[in-house]
């Protein structure tokens, strides 16, 4: 990628530091005093901010020193907002600063061991394997000895990396967030309700215990009036049993609202308890998504650095016979591809749309592998191939999507653990399951 346009501050010809003057790199090494967020390049605050702060913290901070609404402002004028603070300085800034250097401590006092480029650049490459970026990112954009080609270069292998494992899991990304949105609105609506049923309650309480009290005190009037003679006594005992009555219908009223409210309240704690259900569903499914992007980024990755890479990504295939049924026939020529320059032999079948099913009874007999992505491959065919799988001692697996990722992710764990094929698809049962929508079947 190309450079960005940094700039860098100017001192004034004498010397002194006029009022856009801002620290370089050599006067923060001579100081060993890390980089506020302020002074780092106006180029750089955006990645930082998007990277190493959610949008939960983002709204808890700008609004203190904006005009906007933390509940009805966009995500994206709130990620503007914070860009234009740290681009002003002032007191937003500095709370972001802090935000910042609170949240990663540890990665900060782990990157203050680097006395030099070289380790620096070492720490921070090891957190790209790792896949531990933001606390890297801020640590290393704020170090001392971080010069500008060194935090260049961090900006484009995050900027890059950001297209690679968005275009996986941008999808899953949105079910989560707002999964965890509505699941925030259900906790707030229960603790509305939970108010007002501790409210409702003591009204009610208030009530009842007023009730008696008046009911004791004319008691008592009735006791000391009992033997003097009055000239309407029917009339009193009538007016008394009025406001008892009228005591018991109030009651009744807040009993029945008081039902009322706690049955919302179960029906709350049941929307609730789905939405949990829900939401773990969710981050299982995102941790196999983050397992199968890890796997195509590392064979990725080391592909760049080594010719060879891409070959020991799969090179469990080497010398095996693989049978792909279903699929798409775009990621279809990929995998092909991929396992015959790792030196094995891959016979794809279209499950019967255009191939004929003849053909998928014949080859898996002599496969050493079947494999079929669950997402994209018909009920009959896949019934089939088990039948025939089973009958002829065949291996066969199903993959989660009909991805390239899906299939490197699940060769890399054959290669890696020694795991044989039947031990690979139990474990892969304790997963979520796919998507029911197909592109070929709908």
């Amino acid at each position: 990628m190309q450079t960005p346009p940094f700039q860098r501050a100017r001192a004034s010809v004498l010397g002194a530091r006029d009022a856009c003057w801002q620290p370089t790199e050599s006067d923060l090494r001579a100081s060993r005093r890390r980089a506020r967020l302020s002074e780092l390049d106006a180029h750089l605050h955006c990645s930082v901010i998007g990277t190493c702060l959610s949008t939960g913290e983002l709204r808890r901070l700008v609004p203190k020193f904006t005009d906007l609404d933390r509940y009805h402002a966009s995500d994206l004028e709130i990620h503007h907002a914070a860009v234009e603070l740290a681009i002003a300085g002032g007191a937003g800034a500095k709370a972001l600063n802090k935000a910042l250097d609170e949240r990663y401590a540890g990665a900060i006092r782990r990157f203050d061991a680097a006395r030099d480029p070289r380790a620096l650049l070492d720490l921070w490459n090891d957190a790209l394997k790792s896949g531990d970026i933001p606390p890297a990112y801020w640590a290393l954009m704020s170090h001392p000895h971080a010069s500008i080609e060194m935090r260049q270069s961090a900006f484009g292998e995050l900027h890059m990396l950001s297209h690679l494992v968005g275009a996986a899991n941008r999808a899953d990304i949105r079910r989560l967030v707002a999964l965890e949105a509505e699941n925030e609105a259900l906790k707030e609506k229960i603790e509305r309700q939970q108010a007002r049923l501790v409210e409702v309650s003591a009204e009610r309480d208030a009530a009842v215990r007023q009730s008696n009290e008046h009911a004791l005190q004319l008691a008592a009037r009735v006791e000391r009036k009992a033997d003097l003679s009055t000239a309407q006594p029917e009339a009193e005992i009538e007016r008394l049993r009025d406001k008892v009555e009228d005591g018991e219908r109030r009651l009744a009223l807040h009993t029945s609202r008081r039902e009322a409210a706690e049955q919302r309240a179960q029906r709350g704690d049941d929307e609730t308890r789905v939405l949990r259900n829900k939401l773990g569903e969710a981050q299982a499914l995102l941790k196999v998504v983050q397992a199968e992007c890890a796997a195509l980024e590392r064979a990725t990755l080391d592909a760049g650095a080594q010719p060879d890479a891409r070959r020991r990504a799969v090179e469990w295939v080497s010398g095996k016979r693989v049978v792909y049924v279903g699929g798409r026939p775009n990621s279809n020529a990929a995998l092909k591809a991929l396992v015959e320059g790792a030196g094995g032999e891959m016979i794809v079948h279209d499950g019967g749309i255009e191939d004929r099913k003849g053909l998928l009874a014949a080859a898996l007999p002599n496969a050493d592998v079947v494999l079929f992505p669950v997402d994209c491959i018909d009920h009959d065919s896949m019934s089939m191939l088990k039948r025939v799988c089973e009958r002829h001692g065949v291996d066969y697996s199903p993959l989660r999507t009909a991805s390239i990722a899906s299939f490197v992710e699940f060769v890399a764990r054959l290669g890696a653990s020694g795991q044989n094929v039947q031990d690979a698809r139990k474990a892969q049962t304790s997963a979520p399951p796919p998507s029911a929508f197909c592109l070929r079947h709908g």
